[in-house]
């Protein structure tokens, strides 16, 4: 499970913004990918490039595609995208992309794992985050914590509603106005 966090929990506003929670992806001087527009600290970069080619799918839920339009077919990391959906994928959508519509949180973690073939399997947090969380397919928190307090919005866990503990941080990494925390699950 994995997603930039402001300081009090929240990965976006009311109204699904954003804000400045993304800017430390441009504040640094080291291009994370090869004409990409992201710049970070070095830190920064050795740690997200690492994180991101160890990925062979991610599990995201439907509000997360509608909002980025499922980034136009291509997964922003790994290679195959599952997206945990009571709604079909919408006709026409980029028939050639590897997007697999589940209507169930496990079958959805299941399936990504299959595809991912070995690799790691990341679950955006939010809603979906919180349930996979809850039902026990998390084995670990990655929390990009950026120094801003929202006071309200979508909190990183979503709505969860049971107690899940866990270990202290087995990585943490200062970037520039970013702080990478990784957990592991407590069993």
């Amino acid at each position: 499970m994995a997603n930039v966090v402001s300081v009090d929990g929240y990965i976006a506003d009311d109204n699904d913004d954003i804000g400045p929670l993304f800017d430390w992806y441009f504040n640094g001087d080291v291009p994370l990918t090869e004409g990409g527009s992201f710049k970070v600290s070095k830190a920064s970069a050795d740690y997200v490039r690492t994180q991101w080619s160890e990925v062979g799918a991610m599990v995201i839920g439907r509000h997360l595609f509608d909002i980025m339009n499922g980034w136009d077919g291509t997964p922003p990391v790994g290679d195959h995208v599952v997206v945990v959906s009571h709604r079909p994928k919408p006709a026409g959508w980029h028939p050639e992309a590897s997007y697999h519509f589940i209507d169930d949180v496990t079958q959805g973690v299941t399936r990504a794992q299959e595809l991912a073939a070995g690799r790691t399997v990341t679950i955006a947090a939010g809603d979906l985050g919180g349930q996979a969380l809850a039902l026990g397919l998390v084995d670990e928190v990655a929390m990009d914590v950026v120094p801003v307090v929202f006071g309200s919005g979508k909190r990183y866990f979503g709505s969860i509603d049971a107690v899940c503990l866990l270990e202290d941080p087995h990585v943490v990494i200062q970037g520039n106005r970013v702080l990478h925390l990784r957990y592991r699950v407590r069993r």
